[in-house]
């Protein structure tokens, strides 16, 4: 079954300033900068199971490269990083990805382009075979919290071991 947008009409952003590239190393840097700047806003830290303190944070697209994952970014018109997302298998849960690093800087939120960047990573999760996409995340992120219950996210066990302990809420959406 393939991931069905939740909302068509997000299918093409409403501000046409902003596209959806794939990851690539020019973008190693400036990503890992905001991932670390959007961390640091609500306080989330590297001494904590958070994922601004996983290793291959320099290196993002060294990760997703293989076919079974993927990485977007959302930029504007003049190449600026405003977030990214991607996703990658859940180890030991055959068609299961998990939804990782979905960040947008604060001027990007609460204009539906968090949705569509989380459109975007589902259906190529989707289309690429997985049937369910998992995420782990936390009540200090407010926003993004609402977005996953928007999108169909539901509560489920921890699924493996990500390493992101401090990421108590951990959900789930059929593809």
């Amino acid at each position: 079954m393939q991931y069905r947008l939740t909302n068509p009409d997000l299918a093409i952003p409403t501000n046409r300033h902003y596209r959806l590239l794939r990851l690539n190393e020019h973008y190693d840097a400036p990503l890992a900068a905001l991932i670390r700047q959007v961390s640091a806003e609500y306080g989330l830290t590297a001494d904590k199971g958070y994922s601004v303190a996983d290793p291959q944070l320099d290196k993002l697209s060294q990760l997703y490269q293989t076919p079974d994952t993927g990485y977007w970014l959302l930029v504007e018109n003049d190449g600026t990083l405003v977030g990214g997302a991607g996703f990658a298998p859940v180890p030991g849960h055959a068609g299961v990805c998990e939804l990782q690093k979905m960040y947008l800087l604060a001027g990007a939120r609460g204009q539906g382009l968090g949705r569509w960047l989380a459109d975007k990573v589902l259906q190529e999760a989707s289309l690429r075979g997985y049937h369910s996409c998992y995420l782990e995340t936390t009540p200090l992120l407010p926003e993004a919290l609402h977005l996953y219950q928007k999108l169909g996210f539901t509560p489920c066990p921890r699924l493996g071991n990500s390493g992101h302990d401090d990421c108590e809420i951990t959900l789930i959406l059929g593809l």
